[in-house]
This record gives C-alpha cells, sequence and structure tokens, in this order.
C-alpha cells in the first residue's frame, strides 16, 4: 500500500476517532468523478516535464460513514461540495514532490456554518468543516516511542509506515488565524488555523500558502517530499452535520 493510502489509515486512527486498528482491506479506495478538469490538482513542473495528475480517489475510512462529495458549480466557480452527517472520509490524489521543488498551494473554500461542538486539540471532539491536507516524508527515526509504536503498528497492518508528518490547513472555532494546533493522538499531525471564528462564513475565501514556510512554522524544521493531497470535511466525533465547498486546489514550483 502507497503512502498516501496510509495516510487515509492513519487518519482514521488519529483524526477521526478509531479506538482499534482497521484491517487493510477494509479501507475502500475508489476513483472520484470529481466533474470538469478545473477542479483537480494542477500539474507542477519538474523539469521539462509536468507530473501525471492522476484522478481524486476518495476513501472510505473503516467503521466511518462517507462523507458526501459532489462537484457543483457555486456562485460561478468549480467547486467540491462536501457534506459530512457523523461521517468521516477524504478525497486525496497521490504526487511526489521533492522538497526543493515545494513552492506554492493556492486553495479555497465556502463554509456555511461552524461545528459547534468542535475543538480540534480535544480528542473526543476532533472535527472540521473544512481541512486541506498534506503529507511528507522524512527521517522516521527522530520519531518518539509513541509515534515509532504507532508507525509499526501502521506498517504490521498496512505494509507502509505512518507518514512522516502530516500539515493541515483548518478553520478553528476558537483559536486564531495563524496558530498551530497540534493532533491529540500524535504530534505527527499538526494543524495550521487558516480562519478563527464564524465573521467569514457564507463567503469564498481565497488562499496562497508557502508550503515550506507553513511546514517549518508548523514542525519547526524543513520539509522532506510532498507525497499526497487531501480534502477532508468530517464530523463523526461530533455526530454532527457539516457542510463545505472546495475550489480547485493548485501546485507551483519553487522558483
Amino acid at each position: 500500500m502507497r503512502a498516501n493510502s496510509v495516510l487515509a489509515v492513519s487518519l482514521c486512527l488519529l483524526l477521526a476517532g478509531c479506538t482499534t486498528p482497521p484491517a487493510p482491506e477494509t479501507t475502500a479506495q475508489t476513483e472520484a468523478n470529481v466533474g470538469p478538469n478545473a477542479w483537480t490538482l494542477s500539474p507542477l513542473q519538474s523539469g521539462a516535464a509536468p507530473l501525471a495528475a492522476p484522478l481524486w480517489q476518495h476513501f472510505r475510512l473503516p467503521g466511518k460513514q462517507a462523507t458526501d462529495f459532489s462537484y457543483r458549480q457555486v456562485d460561478g466557480r468549480h467547486s467540491m461540495a462536501a457534506r459530512a452527517d457523523a461521517s468521516a472520509s477524504m478525497l486525496r490524489q497521490q504526487v511526489h514532490i521533492p522538497a526543493q521543488e515545494l513552492g506554492h498551494l493556492r486553495f479555497s473554500w465556502k463554509v456555511p456554518e461552524l461545528i459547534a461542538q468542535a475543538d480540534m486539540a480535544v480528542r473526543e471532539a476532533d472535527d472540521s468543516p473544512v481541512r486541506v491536507v498534506l503529507a511528507f516524508e522524512g527521517d522516521r527515526s527522530r520519531f518518539s516511542a509513541q509515534n515509532a509504536m504507532l508507525s509499526e503498528l501502521l506498517l504490521t497492518i498496512t505494509g507502509e509506515p505512518l507518514p512522516y508528518a502530516t500539515l493541515m490547513y483548518v478553520w478553528c472555532n476558537k483559536r486564531p488565524a495563524g496558530s498551530v494546533i497540534i493532533n491529540p493522538r500524535t504530534d505527527r499531525i499538526r494543524k495550521l488555523v487558516m480562519e478563527s471564528g464564524a465573521r467569514k462564513l457564507n463567503q469564498w475565501l481565497d488562499y496562497e500558502r508557502d508550503i515550506r514556510a507553513d511546514f517549518e512554522h508548523a514542525f519547526g524544521e524543513p520539509p522532506g517530499a510532498l507525497v499526497a493531497v487531501a480534502i477532508m470535511t468530517d464530523s463523526d466525533n461530533t455526530r454532527s452535520v457539516a457542510r463545505a465547498w472546495y475550489g480547485p486546489l493548485t501546485l507551483t514550483a519553487a522558483r
């Protein structure tokens, strides 16, 4: 199983509240029809040839109801609509961008309402209406004993270890923009708050982020290669309903 597949399983274990490790065959991976090519991760130039841009894939996490993803045009924009009803799953796309080529990520989202009970720093309430997720390679020999144990567990279950680091862009109920939330289950998942509170609900918000700078801000070290990009809307821990729309995601190479 590839590292980005492990991303889905590890997010189930570490983010969506699974309490027992799933068998690998229970993780459903299907190609997702996401509408026009305008909603896709743009190929990133690497030398003279662009990297392949495969289809997004929908990961239905073990033991979880799946979030519904469907292509929509909203306010004249190409978008991916997400609706979570006590559910958790993701759309993800495999990439392999060497660290020295990491540039910027452009993305956008529109959120109609927050999850009132959610708190991304609390294990039992770690839900979010929007997440843009980046997974990175790195030196796993630097893992703590707890993370090494988790990585070995995932290696046994899936044939691949825990991704070295996962950076998420999120919308938080209370914590200020720019703050970093460490996942309550492992410090190898860290969440960078883009928006705080309800002031900017019901409008499209556009971002362009320096991947290297954000990784260094969140983890205090340079990033490794980027191996997967995903979007995720989840409400399984709070047993609530969450909706959001995501605009196209675009990677640009470092200059």
